[in-house]
């Protein structure tokens, strides 16, 4: 008995920590300022090792002693109704859990070529700078600097066949801090050279300190497509001066789509390219502007305007935001995504007709670290059959 006590006690611990990374996970999905969500941060911080820690000394070893001889009966009402929740939060924990393992590529992949790149190998050194939390990076299995590269390839049923074979290079969330030094967002650059697409989209979180704007002629600015560069910003860009970083953008030759459309033809067939950065800033953009037999492209920073994509039958969507977790520990899955979906749409593809959204991991982070996470840079190759 005392053994099955402690088994469902450490299940209800397990509950109260899924409980309380949900609320963080969603909290960060808000339109919260960076500072304030930097103290919810810090007290989540503090609870996440204090509360758990609390709930099994009082409930197991003390209080009611149920690992040593007491009753669940013993418990005052308030504890049981708290230890309720807890359990819901141990099934949302294990559903969680499942749906990680039964993982499957989408029917839409009709191929996947990736390779890893070292960019550090590649330069000689680890590109690090005197930026904040510089003492992430040096933690044991870090993939900060491994650029994981891939060719994916997928069938949607609504491109026009005169677009069959368009490419789309989609890279985001470089969150140029100053951790990570210039040199390594420079060999970004080159990288993506080696990856030639008809046009290329950055789906936001580009800086996370205003004066390394200076950064961009020399990386992203060096990029180009035959079809255009386009982009939107990101939450971590509306902390700062989102209409300077724009100029900057639009200056170096990228086209700003956020609450708008761009329109490209070939022959009597179109595609329409729209950008969202909300719930941070603007507004959605409106398709209903294009033809309506338009094949729809949506850059969005996170995954959770989904829903809106579908009701505009939007065909792809483009998102980052959410880095695939940045840890990923095995059998678990990802914990931490600040999304409404918790790890929901975390990376990689997911069908959800009529859209096909593809989650980007993004290039970096706040936070220097990555594991069992690489960096990703994609080339989306559409079929029309």
């Amino acid at each position: 008995m005392k053994m099955l006590n402690a088994l469902i006690l450490l299940l209800l611990v397990i509950g109260q920590f899924e409980l309380m990374v949900a609320a963080v996970n969603r909290l960060h999905a808000l339109r919260i300022r960076g500072p304030a969500l930097r103290w919810v941060r810090d007290i989540h911080e503090v609870l996440i090792v204090a509360l758990p820690l609390l709930l099994a000394w009082l409930v197991g070893v003390g209080g009611w002693r149920l690992t040593l001889g007491g009753g669940w009966t013993d418990l005052p009402w308030l504890w049981t109704a708290y230890l309720g929740l807890c359990a819901l939060g141990s099934i949302g924990f294990l559903v969680s859990t499942a749906r990680f393992a039964r993982r499957r590529v989408p029917q839409a992949q009709l191929g996947n070529d990736s390779r890893c790149v070292d960019l550090a190998g590649r330069l000689g050194y680890r590109p690090l700078a005197r930026g904040p939390y510089r003492m992430l990076a040096g933690l044991p299995g870090n993939e900060i600097f491994r650029i994981e590269v891939s060719d994916k390839t997928y069938r949607l049923p609504r491109l026009p066949k005169a677009w069959d074979g368009l490419s789309i290079l989609h890279l985001t969330d470089l969150h140029l801090i100053g951790t990570i030094d210039l040199p390594f967002f420079e060999a970004l650059a080159d990288l993506a050279a080696e990856s030639p697409a008809d046009l290329i989209v950055f789906t936001g979180d580009l800086l996370d300190d205003q004066r390394l704007i200076d950064w961009l002629p020399t990386t992203l600015g060096r990029m180009s497509a035959p079809l255009g560069c386009y982009f939107i910003l990101g939450n971590h860009d509306w902390y700062l001066d989102p209409d300077a970083i724009r100029r900057q953008m639009t200056d170096l030759g990228w086209h700003d789509v956020a609450g708008a459309t761009r329109v490209l033809t070939r022959g009597d067939s179109t595609i329409a390219i729209g950008g969202t950065e909300r719930p941070w800033m603007g507004q959605h953009p409106d398709f209903t502007s294009t033809a309506t037999d338009a094949f729809r492209i949506l850059l969005s920073h996170t995954p959770d305007n989904l829903g809106w994509a579908r009701r505009q039958k939007v065909d792809l969507m483009l998102s980052g935001h959410n880095h695939g977790g940045q840890v990923v520990p095995p059998i678990v899955g990802p914990i931490y995504a600040p999304s409404l979906h918790g790890c929901r749409y975390i990376s990689g593809a997911y069908e959800a007709p009529p859209t096909l959204l593809y989650v980007s991991r993004g290039i970096s982070g706040r936070h220097p670290i990555r594991w069992r996470c690489p960096p990703d840079l994609t080339r989306l190759i559409l079929r029309s059959n």
